[in-house]
């Protein structure tokens, strides 16, 4: 914050006190008195607005005002102990096995990824800004689950390069899985800055430390299926144009493949991105159709069922989280070696992007005739038009470019995988006897 201090010459003395001598001795002696008054006082105004600044720093003033950064505060980290557990969390315990930052691994997807790579020896380490936009505590109860296994979420935020420095220097990890982002279609209507924030800024941030890291590490990255927008050519494939965001998250998704190509290009950095179809399962996300159709229909509320125009179907591309995983790890696998070292590429580096999906999109009315079977309570169903807040009318993934590179082959239906999110869901809400909100 700048100050501007006015010139202490520039202000008279207070007139009408006295009558000036017309010595210039007196007159002399006279204006540096003054003026050494003057300066006195407003070294002291000078040095309390100094005193003010400091004691108002943003250290003891962690929640900021404006929504658009709403997940930048300040988090203690660092010292002796915090490194400790930092090294610790990040040790391969198995033979050939990789160190990962995963970030927002108190996400969704996140948990999943974390606790799955955990269970097969490889070092972890997460970073999350554990931000509100959904219950906290869902995040919280996730990083306890993950810290019963031993892995370690730093809390933090992507846009902190500081942070992201200091853990590359603790730990030299081979690869990053970056799934930290603003999510969601609707909420950029009521707060556009928060996805420039995270799904842009916080990419590039994470991208500049990663490109001076030596060694480099491999890069895996969330993208999304909402990459393609308005096109009406299924199953989406990755070969298809992908210039017709029908939301501002998706405008910041595509943005995020063009920067993952930048830096490839420039940098070497070896780059996947992964692009999401509509994952669900256990911890999953509340704002996500299944999770509050499940709460609403055990309240008695009635649920919005979206109509496209000439009442068309609306349809999903549901995908497991178990399958999601499954290809997330695939990727890292298969990830090359970045060929940059201190920020100057060596030669070419891979560049690769994957439609992980389930191939059978189910209309969302089917979704929630499942879950009435499953709850054993009828829904009371709102039909309503698909409102025009960047949804799309169906989603659908063509995945045989991951079944042949990654082996990815994705193997639980929605019956399956909703049986097992219901279970999850009664348990964690009625046996915890948790709001559901």
């Amino acid at each position: 914050m700048s100050k501007q201090m006015s010139h202490l010459d520039d202000i008279p003395s207070t007139p009408g006190k006295f009558k000036m001598e017309k010595s210039p001795f007196v007159h002399n002696r006279l204006r540096w008195h003054s003026s050494l008054a003057k300066l006195t006082f407003w070294s002291f105004i000078f040095l309390g607005l100094i005193l003010i600044f400091f004691f108002r720093s943003p250290s003891s003033n962690p929640l900021p005002q404006d929504p658009s950064r709403r997940s930048l505060r300040t988090y203690n980290w660092g010292g002796p102990a915090w490194e400790k557990r930092v090294r610790s969390s990040a040790r391969v315990r198995s033979h050939n096995g990789i160190s990962v930052l995963v970030t927002g691994a108190a996400g969704f997807v996140g948990t999943h990824v974390s606790a799955a790579l955990k269970r097969r020896g490889d070092g972890v380490l997460g970073l999350d800004n554990f931000n509100d936009y959904y219950d906290p505590s869902l995040k919280r109860a996730r990083q306890a689950l993950l810290e019963r296994s031993g892995v370690f979420i730093v809390e933090g935020d992507i846009n902190d390069s500081a942070l992201l420095r200091k853990l590359f220097e603790v730990v030299a990890f081979t690869h990053v899985m970056h799934l930290a982002a603003q999510a969601g279609v609707r909420y950029a209507m009521e707060n556009p800055g928060s996805y420039v924030h995270s799904n842009i800024a916080g990419l590039v941030s994470l991208l500049e430390v990663c490109k001076s890291a030596n060694p480099q590490p491999a890069i895996v990255w969330a993208s999304s299926s909402s990459v393609y927008g308005l096109n009406t050519k299924v199953p989406f494939s990755e070969k298809d144009r992908t210039d017709q965001p029908a939301s501002l998250y998706a405008a910041t998704k595509k943005a995020g493949e063009e920067i993952a190509h930048t830096y490839n290009h420039i940098y070497g950095l070896s780059l996947t991105g992964l692009r999401f179809f509509t994952v669900y399962g256990p911890w999953g996300r509340p704002d996500m159709a299944y999770f509050f159709f499940t709460r609403d229909i055990l309240k008695g509320k009635s649920i919005p069922i979206f109509e496209a125009a000439n009442h068309g179907t609306v349809a999903r591309d549901f995908t497991y989280i178990d399958d999601i995983v499954k290809g997330c790890l695939a990727a890292l696998d298969t990830a090359e070696k970045s060929t940059g070292s201190g920020g100057k590429k060596k030669g070419p580096a891979q560049l690769r992007v994957y439609n992980l999906g389930n191939t059978s999109p189910v209309p969302v009315s089917d979704l929630v005739s499942i879950l009435e079977r499953l709850l054993k309570v009828n829904a009371k169903r709102d039909i309503t038009k698909l409102p025009r807040n960047g949804d799309v009318q169906f989603t659908h993934a063509n995945i045989s470019l991951a079944q042949r590179e990654l082996g990815y082959k994705p193997s639980t239906d929605l019956q399956t995988g909703l049986k097992k999110f219901v279970r999850w869901y009664l348990s964690y809400y009625n046996g915890g006897k948790k709001a559901a909100g």
